[in-house]
């Protein structure tokens, strides 16, 4: 398998028999075109929710090149977008699509949308999309950051139900958030065991991707560091 990274919380995962796209945005190093005409593997493409660092609705034109992708869209996608497109299948929490090659559980999150969790060819992959322990200590209430903080560790109890370990997951370690924008991540690994980190919503920092691996040598998986779009990992 391989994981690209397309840009921000935008990847490819290849496989030998199907390729999914997850929160298109942008694509720097022009990763798509080529993705798209791999005809030999089923294509789909996810999206988690509609904020425009996570959806960008050119991904419904590459049906013009490939019109067997298969488009998985949380529900509020539908709703903002005003959708009417009958072959999308909207997910919202605790729902799932399946169709023999992969099986999609829709999870909560804790701003808007969905979170993936992905089960295929005996591998489990996690996408937060904008799930995260989103508090901002150094401008938050302590009420607020209360809230906050009860909201997100509620999801990942409901996460913890389901799975309890995942090989490969991708989750916000952004900056933006002060002086603890790695605790979020720092609960997931605590309540879930993860073979494969690959750190996201990080736009261009990348001194916040390096920062933070010197928190996940601590928790016993591979920690990717990605240093530019259009990176490739094989795991």
């Amino acid at each position: 398998m391989e994981l690209m990274y397309i840009y921000h919380s935008g990847f490819v995962i290849s496989t030998s028999s199907c390729n999914i796209i997850i929160d298109y945005y942008k694509d720097p190093a022009n990763i798509i075109p080529s993705i798209l005409k791999q005809t030999e593997k089923k294509l789909y493409v996810l999206c988690s929710h509609f904020h425009a660092d996570h959806y960008n609705p050119d991904i419904l034109f590459w049906k013009n090149v490939r019109q067997d992708i298969v488009y998985v869209f949380s529900n509020d996608i539908k709703k903002h977008k005003k959708i009417v497109d009958h072959s999308i299948h909207f997910l919202k929490k605790g729902d799932i699509y399946t169709d023999g090659i992969l099986r999609i559980v829709a999870f909560g999150s804790t701003d808007i949308g969905i979170s993936f969790l992905i089960y295929h060819d005996n591998y489990t992959i996690f996408h937060a999309g904008d799930l995260n322990n989103w508090h901002w200590k150094d401008e938050s209430t302590p009420n607020e950051i209360r809230k906050s903080e009860g909201d997100y560790l509620k999801e990942l109890s409901d996460l913890r139900k389901e799975i309890k370990s995942i090989d490969l997951v991708m989750f916000p370690v952004d900056s933006r958030l002060g002086t603890d924008y790695a605790l979020g991540a720092k609960q997931f690994l605590d309540k879930v065991q993860v073979k494969i980190f690959s750190p996201m919503h990080f736009w261009e920092d990348y001194k916040a991707v390096i920062d933070f691996a010197l928190i996940a040598k601590d928790y016993n998986c591979r920690y990717i560091s990605w240093q530019h779009p259009g990176e490739v990992v094989i795991w």
